[in-house]
């Protein structure tokens, strides 16, 4: 898996690449939350245009984002969502929470 951050103006653009899966959302929500703590974004966009699988380890990881943006009163989006990541979160109504573009 691997993780970008671009940052403009307290906007902060995670991309997402490769497997998310329960091996390794520890480490990548370490390194989410360390990077939201740095930035104090007030909108994410989530690029989701680079994975490959995503299982319900996933839908953890959105949570999470979604919360720390609810904690900062700030925005989250995702972008560019390949079939079968989209699937899994839609399946979870995620769409209600967060928009899924």
């Amino acid at each position: 898996m691997a993780v970008a951050y671009t940052t403009h103006n307290r906007m902060l653009t995670v991309s997402l690449s490769g497997d998310i899966d329960h091996h390794r959302v520890k480490g990548l929500l370490q390194d989410l939350d360390r990077e939201i703590d740095e930035v104090l974004p007030r909108q994410l966009t989530v690029d989701c245009s680079g994975i490959t699988f995503m299982d319900s380890s996933g839908i953890a990881v959105l949570l999470r984002l979604w919360q720390r943006m609810e904690e900062l009163e700030g925005t989250i989006q995702v972008t560019g969502l390949p079939d079968q990541p989209a699937r899994v979160l839609r399946a979870a109504g995620i769409q209600r929470l967060i928009p899924l573009t």
